[in-house]
């Protein structure tokens, strides 16, 4: 049996503009779909430059309740209409508590649900503890059209536990969407460290992960610039599919998600698990 599907990274420059920065991401759709993608990841959120740079509290009105979020709207429109499953990350104002979030949007383009980002990073340029609170949803599965997805929100990505959280619920493939960039502060190329991170929760828990990042420079007194590098890789943590550093670009790969499946039963990889084990993974540093 094969259960043959095609997987989608984009990346793409964001400005003030949220409606150009939507048809942008459209246009990016299109064309995946175009080569026969089945689930399309968009980077993190994508409606506005990455205001986390700064401490602003005028930035806060950018949150929106799910209901009235623009790109989510809008690309529940186009998820009916091309048949495909979009992942949208979006500033979520719910009351008074505002998250880093994602809608998982079906191939109808029924909305399954959010997902709200656990790890939030602190200290600029990601000062992102400013705007949103912890996330309250747990790691979560979704049951697509096209399979079980896990999605995990930028800084998740650094985490194993939530990789393997997601895995042992039953997902099939992990998606991180993803802004991060040139480091003023400490100096050094991330992207590396990055990939091999994800590429470890891959090989690891034996699924496919795909991995779309923003490009471009952003100023907004401090600058950064955004290293694009998004990336597929196979349930073996080997890159497959990867752009560059500044060109915006749509990466489509075929997994078989069957095959997949075969060969984490076959290896026993959660066959042996101990998690009775495992205890200092939650007692520790409490």
């Amino acid at each position: 049996m094969m259960r043959k599907i095609k997987i989608a990274a984009t990346q793409m420059e964001c400005t003030w503009n949220t409606d150009e920065n939507i048809q942008k991401a459209e246009e990016l759709i299109r064309q995946a779909t175009g080569e026969g993608a089945n689930i399309i990841l968009l980077q993190e959120l994508f409606e506005t430059p990455y205001f986390c740079q700064q401490q602003k509290f005028e930035y806060m009105k950018l949150a929106t309740p799910v209901e009235n979020n623009k790109a989510i709207l809008h690309m529940q429109k186009l998820a009916k209409e091309l048949q495909v499953v979009i992942p949208v990350s979006f500033f979520e104002r719910t009351a008074n508590t505002a998250f880093n979030s994602v809608a998982i949007l079906d191939a109808d383009g029924t909305n399954l649900g959010i997902y709200r980002k656990t790890h939030i990073p602190d200290g600029l340029p990601y000062a992102e503890k400013f705007y949103f609170s912890p996330g309250d949803t747990g790691f979560q599965v979704w049951n697509t059209a096209y399979g079980k997805i896990g999605v995990g929100i930028c800084w998740d990505q650094w985490f194993p536990e939530a990789a393997r959280c997601m895995v042992l619920q039953g997902a099939e493939i992990l998606l991180y969407p993803t802004a991060i960039g040139s480091e003023p502060n400490l100096n050094i190329d991330s992207k590396p460290h990055w990939q091999h991170c994800m590429q470890g929760h891959a090989a690891a828990n034996m699924v496919p992960v795909v991995a779309s990042n923003r490009i471009g420079t952003e100023i907004d007194g401090t600058e950064m610039t955004f290293y694009g590098s998004s990336f597929i890789s196979d349930h073996h943590g080997t890159i497959l599919k990867q752009a560059d550093r500044s060109t915006q670009m749509v990466l489509v790969q075929e997994v078989d998600l069957d095959q997949n499946a075969t060969e984490r039963r076959e290896w026993g990889i959660f066959r042996d698990r101990r998690p009775e084990m495992y205890q200092t993974i939650i007692t520790h540093g409490k």
